[in-house]
């Protein structure tokens, strides 16, 4: 579903520095969309946020806009090599 993956997309967008750098890998399963966020690692800290108050404020605004889909989905964050 393209409508959720822009809108998590352009969340990370506003928050790191290098927003030509984000590779967002969309996998589908039977009841769930995994989405496979990969960042600059200087971009990394931005997107964890302290103690991981980031990452989990952007877990939660796509969980509700994916629940307004009818959809469930679960966000991996990994640094790039």
């Amino acid at each position: 579903m393209t409508d959720i993956k822009d809108f998590l997309k352009h969340i990370i967008e506003q928050i790191v520095d290098y927003p030509d750098e984000i590779r967002l890998l969309e996998s589908e399963g039977l009841h769930v969309i995994i989405y496979d966020l990969n960042v600059n690692k200087s971009d990394m800290g931005k997107i964890i946020g302290k103690k991981g108050k980031n990452a989990e404020a952007i877990r939660i605004l796509l969980n509700a806009f994916s629940a307004k889909h009818g959809k469930r989905t679960v966000l991996e964050i990994s640094d790039k090599d």
